[in-house]
This record gives C-alpha cells, structure tokens and sequence, in this order.
C-alpha cells in the first residue's frame, strides 16, 4: 500500500472515504476557499492529488521505506496543519520530510526537524512536551499551530515553483482562518518566508515594498485587511544540515520564538 486511505483510523486523519479531492491547482483553490474551517482544510488538503510529481515521490517512498522504518505503515499523504486553531503563533515550515511526517502523519514529527522545533516550543511554553515522534503521541500545542508551505514531501526538499503555488491555496485558507488570533508568524527557512509574504499579499494584507529579505533573526510587520498589525519573525529552517553545523542553535531558535511570544496578546 502506497498511502493510508483516508477514514481508515490513523491517529489524527480528519479526512473520510467522502471528502473531495482536488487534482489540479484550481481545484485547490475552488476546496481551499471552501472550507469553512481549519478541520475542512486539514481534511480537504491531507488527500490532495494536485501535483502529480509530488504525489509519486511521497508514495514511493512510502512503499519503499526506509530500513529503519521497514516494519512500519508510512501516511504516504500530504501532512495538513497542527496545533492551536485560535493560536497567536503560527509556524510556517518548508514540507513535510520524507521519513518525517510522510512517514508519521503529523507535521514535525519523527525526524530531527521536529524533535528541534518541538522541544523549542516546549522551552517557550506552547507544547506539552518537548518530543514529538508519533501521531498518538499526546502532543499537544497550545497557543501555537504549525503549517507547511507545501504540504507533499518532495524530492530532495525542494517543491517546484509551480508545485509552491498550487500548495498556496491551503496555506491562504488557512491564514485567512486563524487571522483572527494570530499575533505573530515563525517562517522557518527562506522558502516559507517567501511562501508567508505570497500568501499575505494575495489575501490583501499590506506588506512592506520591497519585501524584506531573509535572515535569521529579521522581524517585518504586516497588517491584516482589518488594520491590525502583526510580526513576521524569520529563523533559519530546522533542518540537520542547520542545526548539525551549528548554523542554527537552540538559543538562536529560542531567541527568535520569545520575539514570537513578546507579541502574544
């Protein structure tokens, strides 16, 4: 089996054997604006079929599997959004890895990205726990969500530009859902701090022109269509080739989550 269907029990899986599939870019835009609420995005988005590149790589490798995983059932699906649904903090990442949530189900979970990332958010009050290694796990978020740019694992962590932008759909419903919340946004890496800006400017927030380069550390402040502000925080992404290299250390992470959490309401 390539991936689990959807409704077959897997701890988390908010989509049944109904919830319509989009297989085309516009057909994420025609669910996307659809979906009333985060559980309709969660559910919709975690059976898209729209890039079919995408859709290849993640249920190959949920065939194949790693050998250190051989024995287990890989999600072979995309990974939808987790956590808070009237968090302050929204965390934006890059796409789920491989043998990461590909494999569990659940964004940032059973790979060395979430085991960082969780266990900042632990440090900073917004998890219940610092692992995060199973879709059943306990882990709990609470004043925080975590979503992806893109939500298919892709080959060699790199989505197209064109698979970005068929996976913006869910990632503008989904900002539009939780606006009302949220204070603050954590892009993690350049491409989702690329991905938040697009986002933000298709849904008519007002941005800065020109738009603020990546770094670790750079804070811009957008406002949503209503006029309140709010802080777009970006760190470097959480990836090992960070974190192994000590591009990226915790108090670095732990810096820029507390710049997060100095905007909480």
């Amino acid at each position: 089996m390539s991936s689990v269907p959807p409704g077959t029990g897997w701890p988390g899986d908010a989509a049944t054997p109904r919830t319509p599939v989009a297989r085309s870019a516009a057909g994420v835009r025609r669910l996307a604006a659809g979906s009333r609420t985060l559980l309709d995005v969660d559910a919709r988005s975690s059976v898209c079929r729209a890039c079919p590149r995408l859709v290849a790589w993640r249920e190959e490798v949920a065939r194949t599997r790693r050998r250190a995983f051989a024995d287990e059932t890989y999600w072979g699906r995309p990974a939808h959004g987790f956590g808070d649904r009237a968090a302050h903090l929204l965390v934006v990442g890059l796409a789920p890895a491989a043998h990461g949530a590909n494999r569990t189900g659940r964004l940032f979970t059973g790979d060395r990205s979430g085991d960082w990332i969780v266990a900042a958010l632990h440090r900073a009050g917004y998890a219940n726990q610092p692992t995060s290694v199973a879709a059943d796990d306990g882990l709990r978020l609470v004043g925080a969500r975590m979503v992806p740019a893109v939500r298919c694992a892709p080959p060699d962590n790199a989505p197209t530009p064109a698979e970005r932008a068929a996976c913006a759909g869910w990632l503008e419903r989904e900002i539009t859902l939780v606006e009302p919340t949220t204070t603050a946004v954590l892009a993690l890496g350049g491409i989702a701090w690329q991905a938040t800006f697009a986002a933000l400017a298709a849904l008519g927030w007002e941005v800065p022109r020109p738009r603020p380069r990546f770094g670790h550390g750079v804070t811009a402040h957008v406002r949503t269509p209503a006029g309140r502000e709010v802080a777009v925080v970006a760190s470097y992404h959480v990836s090992q080739q960070n974190t192994f290299t000590g591009r990226l250390t915790e108090a670095m992470l732990d810096d820029v989550i507390a710049r997060c959490r100095a905007y909480a309401p």
